[in-house]
């Protein structure tokens, strides 16, 4: 791992530090958390962007089938 060096408001901090210390972890740990979950978010948005390609999900098109009652 590498140590960075961040600038953050005072409020912000105060919140981060409340936190990890109600999760009973660190600040660096909390901080990485929210900053894989942010990436994560990031990447489903662009992947919901994208257009949808003409068959792209016709493989799936048998399991949308409702059963007969």
């Amino acid at each position: 791992m590498r140590t960075v060096q961040m600038t953050l408001d005072e409020e912000l901090l105060a919140s981060v530090d409340e936190a990890a210390k109600k999760l009973n972890t660190t600040r660096s740990a909390f901080t990485r958390k929210a900053l894989r979950e942010a990436l994560d978010r990031l990447t489903i948005s662009q992947l919901e962007q994208k257009p949808v390609r003409k068959g792209e999900f016709d493989p799936w098109e048998k399991e949308q089938a409702w059963p007969d009652s």
